[in-house]
């Protein structure tokens, strides 16, 4: 990798480290090809991206950025796994961890919040953005349903009632 190279990647990062809602930073020693690029595609498709690079390279790029506090985390063969969905990042690094187990999740950031890997995993257990709208929405419109159920009720038993007399009135 020449200097030119090594400048843009350092660019790229920093701006990943100054958007993402989540950054993930995790051990891969040992993965192979295969499981690597597996992760890759789990996390492609759930909205995130996974990245190998340099550590001397992601220190700098973390410099002047709100997850500056992770920097110690780099040391030995590190991947970065990022996503603008905060949740996203660590569900899917944390789901691969648990099936496979040279993965090994190290810590990461949310913003300017730094999470050791307990955080990652309690992080992991949020829902996501999508679903969280799906409940409010769903919360939103139970009250309304319920009011529709309500007003109805009375024409309902009105009309039950109408129905029992003319049985009884046929039966007579």
């Amino acid at each position: 990798m020449d200097r030119a190279e090594k400048r843009e990647l350092v660019t790229d990062l920093n701006g990943v480290f100054s958007t993402s809602g989540s950054v993930v930073v995790a051990h891969y020693a040992g993965i192979t090809v295969a499981q690597m690029n597996d992760l890759r595609t789990k996390m492609r498709a759930a909205g995130g991206t996974v990245k190998v690079a340099k550590n001397r390279l992601a220190k700098i790029a973390l410099q002047g950025t709100e997850s500056e506090g992770i920097q110690a985390l780099f040391k030995g063969q590190t991947l970065i796994a990022y996503s603008e969905d905060p949740v996203v990042a660590p569900k899917v690094a944390s789901e691969f961890a648990k099936g496979n187990d040279k993965l090994v999740i190290l810590g990461g950031a949310m913003g300017a919040t730094g999470l050791d890997a307990e955080g990652v995993k309690a992080l992991a257990t949020l829902p996501s953005l999508d679903e969280l709208r799906a409940r409010l929405v769903g919360m939103i419109s139970t009250p309304a349903t319920r009011i529709a159920q309500v007003v109805n009720a009375p024409a309902a038993q009105l009309a039950r009632v109408f129905g029992a007399y003319a049985r009884k009135d046929e039966a007579a």
